[in-house]
């Protein structure tokens, strides 16, 4: 329910989102083309801030919404970390291009998504923090291990597909899989860098 109106799914979503990447990859490889031309101007170090910069920020932005989606959709996405790390580099088309990556500390666009969804969690915004229910909170529940944990209450959706992509319940669902270590840090600075090698080892089995 929205504002008293009945809302309900639907598969235009998935629609736009794949819209949505095809018009972001394409976007991405024209500003790579572009920077092309400079990459012999510049050290590798400005030229890597220059990618991040510009071709990284617009992968990422509002890849919040990507969680979930087929495989296939966020290997499109993946491509351009390949292309930017290649062009950083200076290596060619075939060549393997893991250890470029792990070399540039990137995360790789599953983990990426889900950086920033844990991350929107962790940060504990009074306008996100209400969609969530502590298990420690519900006494039906409070004999269980998980109570004793951080663990959250992930919410019962009717469509596989598309309610479980709900912000408020992928991001419960990982913030559930996280380890105890990462979901008790203290601050979060620490939370931040905890969950980045938390997700990087996992991105090269590392």
């Amino acid at each position: 329910m929205v504002c008293g109106s009945s809302v309900t799914p639907s598969n235009v979503v998935v629609s736009n989102l794949t819209t949505d990447i095809t018009k972001t990859v394409a976007g991405c490889f024209t500003t790579l083309r572009q920077l092309r031309s400079v990459r012999r101007s510049l050290s590798r170090d400005a030229f890597t801030r220059l990618v991040v910069a510009i071709v990284l920020s617009r992968l990422d932005y509002c890849n919040g919404v990507r969680a979930g989606l087929p495989a296939s959709q966020l290997n499109r996405l993946q491509s351009v970390l390949h292309a930017s790390a290649r062009m950083i580099y200076g290596a060619r088309r075939h060549d393997h291009v893991k250890p470029l990556l792990q070399r540039l500390h990137w995360l790789s666009v599953p983990e990426r998504v889900e950086f920033k969804l844990r991350l929107l969690h962790g940060l504990g915004l009074d306008y996100l923090s209400s969609d969530f229910v502590s298990v420690s909170d519900l006494r039906s529940r409070q004999k269980r291990r998980s109570a004793t944990t951080a663990a959250l209450v992930v919410a019962v959706t009717r469509h596989s597909t598309l309610g479980d992509r709900a912000f408020h319940v992928i991001a419960a669902m990982l913030w559930n899989a996280l380890p105890g270590d990462i979901t008790s840090a203290t601050s979060l600075l620490t939370f931040r860098h905890k969950l980045k090698t938390f997700l990087f080892r996992r991105s090269y089995n590392a």
